[in-house]
């Protein structure tokens, strides 16, 4: 698996983590690297800090882009990695837009249901149809 995907998978388990402990995924992140156990890859952080920073803005466009669906109703696993595929469709400039779609799609194909890599591609594909209107 290359760097940036088990980058993006770890980057995954810290948000989910963080999620359902319902605690700050920064915070968690940063507690994990305190201890010795935080992420090897520097991307994995990129990830962590971006997808936080910016979540009000991303939640804000899945919602919109995931029609017929709130954001509590989806899988935690399909959130988190919507999350991740939109942050770096809209904000990492190094990552070729339809790799971030591919990505995700990737993520959820192992982690979760039949139906999540339809509707993760789907709703990131059309972020990406859109992307140049989007508001950064």
């Amino acid at each position: 698996m290359p760097a940036r995907s088990k980058a993006r998978k770890r980057a995954l388990d810290v948000l989910y983590a963080a999620e359902m402990r319902g605690q700050d995924p920064v915070e968690a992140l940063d507690a994990a690297i305190a201890g010795g156990e935080g992420p090897t890859n520097p991307y994995t952080e990129i990830l962590v800090r971006g997808v936080s920073e910016r979540r009000a803005r991303i939640d804000e466009l899945l919602a919109q882009y995931a029609q017929g669906w709130t954001l509590e109703r989806m899988p935690a696993v399909d959130r988190t990695a919507l999350r991740i595929g939109a942050y770096e469709l809209l904000y990492v400039d190094d990552v070729p837009h339809p790799v971030a779609v591919s990505e995700a799609v990737a993520l959820v194909r192992n982690l979760s249901t039949d139906d999540s890599p339809s509707f993760v591609n789907g709703v990131l594909g059309s972020m990406l149809r859109d992307r140049d209107s989007l508001t950064l």
